[in-house]
């Protein structure tokens, strides 16, 4: 039964782990070098929106260990009446929960959700990209 349960947990902490690298190879991919097209375009392509790679990496990394099932009552990026509540208390407060650790009614959040090396600046980022999805 032990060995079951030690292969168990390597498996996921590899998968894991493999999840955070391919995600970080598709970031650092050079783009495409452009094709020479027979006719000029006639339009423009639209603006594409500001994203936060740096949130959203740390957020795969790190915090969708929890917040992606809703374990230990994370509030799940994406919904409304999860969020609603803890947005209300301002970017301020859910800095502090999620650097420091927070221990609420419905559930616990870790110090940076469990990962010290996680810096600061990384955990507010991470801590926009799922406001950001969330409103």
């Amino acid at each position: 039964m032990k060995q079951i349960i030690l292969i168990l947990t390597a498996t996921t902490a590899l998968l894991l782990a493999a999840c955070g690298q391919q995600e970080e190879t598709a970031q650092s991919a050079p783009p495409a070098p452009p094709t020479k097209s027979a006719a000029p375009q006639a339009t423009a392509a639209a603006p594409e929106a500001p994203t936060n790679a740096a949130g959203k990496k740390a957020y795969g990394m790190t915090c969708a260990m929890c917040h992606a099932s809703g374990a230990a009552g994370a509030p799940i990026p994406g919904n409304q009446d999860e969020w609603a509540p803890r947005i209300a208390q301002g970017m301020d407060v859910l800095y502090k929960h999620s650097i420091e650790g927070f221990t609420g009614e419905k559930g616990m959040m870790p110090a940076k959700g469990g990962n010290p090396s996680l810096s600061d600046e990384n955990t507010k980022a991470a801590v926009d990209y799922m406001v950001e999805q969330s409103q």
